[in-house]
């Protein structure tokens, strides 16, 4: 014997106690009291007791229930059979509405597997997309999200959900860096307008249930830019797939990889890279714009620094940063 408690009703039911028929017309009552229909197509008896299958007769959907308890000791959310005057479809009735919803059931399963079909094939053409734009030294990448707010006010639920992706770059460091966003926001139309520096942008949710990091009006709707460290490349290559397998998705404007010349001096644009020291290297030029990258990277600022025998402004790192930086600056330089 099998006995299920309610702790929110209070009742015990008997599951070794059949209590409705086939045939039999089920009231039900969900969230906010809403009432529906259901009939009972076939009771079975298994070691746990007996199962009730049940067809809904408002959205023709198979279902089945253990419980089902009299309409006369009614206490919210549940299944319920008219104990006083129960009643009854036509056996033929539930017979045709049965195969009706069988049919339904199988024309849904075909159409969720072509669309299944349909979403690997847009995720076969992403994944090769994905190989072909991933610099190898990549460690986040930098995404714009639309958000959709679903919130309810009245009853003080706040939520909201992401309806498209599109990827703007990469990072070739996993720190949240807004000049970084910035930068590749113009790679979007839609998030253009972000590139403009505006500190009112700039949100820091770095809490329990906050958004993180993230450049935008808000995070319940509109687009944001945000980024998402790459932990392992296969897993991302396969999470991003079928965002990448639409080309509409696609905002990188130029994939830079680490260049592989090491020479002592880079010009690039306003910026030149030097040899500083045996273990470090400096940055030189007008470099406001991407201080913020800069500082990311582990840079230190130092207004006495030496270039050509004079005394000017510039950025100090550790040698290993030299490939980063090289990268950094062609990267602003698109």
């Amino acid at each position: 014997m099998t006995r299920l408690i309610s702790l929110f009703g209070g009742t015990i039911t008997d599951t070794e106690i059949q209590v409705v028929k086939e045939n039999q017309v089920i009231i039900g009552y969900g969230a906010g009291m809403n009432q529906y229909r259901l009939v009972v197509y076939k009771v079975e008896h298994s070691k746990n007791g007996f199962i009730y299958h049940l067809i809904n007769l408002d959205t023709k959907e198979f279902t089945r229930t253990e419980i089902i308890s009299p309409l006369s000791k009614k206490f919210g959310i549940g299944k319920y059979f008219d104990d006083v005057n129960p009643e009854f479809i036509d056996a033929f009735e539930v017979v045709i509405l049965q195969q009706e919803v069988e049919a339904k059931a199988r024309a849904k399963a075909e159409s969720d597997n072509r669309e299944q079909q349909r979403r690997e094939e847009i995720k076969a053409i992403g994944r090769e997309r994905l190989k072909e734009i991933i610099p190898a030294n990549a460690q986040a990448v930098i995404i714009a999200c639309e958000r959709e707010d679903r919130s309810d006010p009245y009853s003080d639920y706040f939520s909201a959900s992401t309806t498209r992706t599109v990827i703007l770059g990469f990072s070739t460091h996993p720190k949240n860096n807004f000049q970084e966003m910035r930068t590749l926001a113009g790679n979007f139309a839609e998030t253009a307008y972000l590139k403009e520096k505006n500190e009112e942008y700039e949100n820091r949710e770095n809490y329990t249930g906050g958004h993180g990091y993230y450049l935008g009006e808000s995070k319940y709707h509109g687009w944001i830019i945000k980024k998402a460290q790459i932990y392992d490349r296969s897993r991302f290559i396969e999470d991003y797939a079928y965002i990448a397998g639409k080309e509409e998705n696609i905002c990188v404007s130029k994939v830079s990889a680490v260049p592989t010349d090491t020479t002592a001096q880079s010009l690039t644009g306003d910026f030149i890279l030097v040899d500083y020291s045996e273990k470090s290297v400096a940055v030189f030029g007008d470099t406001k714009a991407i201080k913020e990258q800069l500082a990311a990277l582990g840079g230190r600022f130092n207004k006495y620094l030496t270039q050509n025998g004079q005394k000017c402004a510039g950025w100090v790192f550790p040698k290993s940063k030299e490939p980063e930086l090289r990268q950094l600056i062609n990267l602003d330089q698109q």
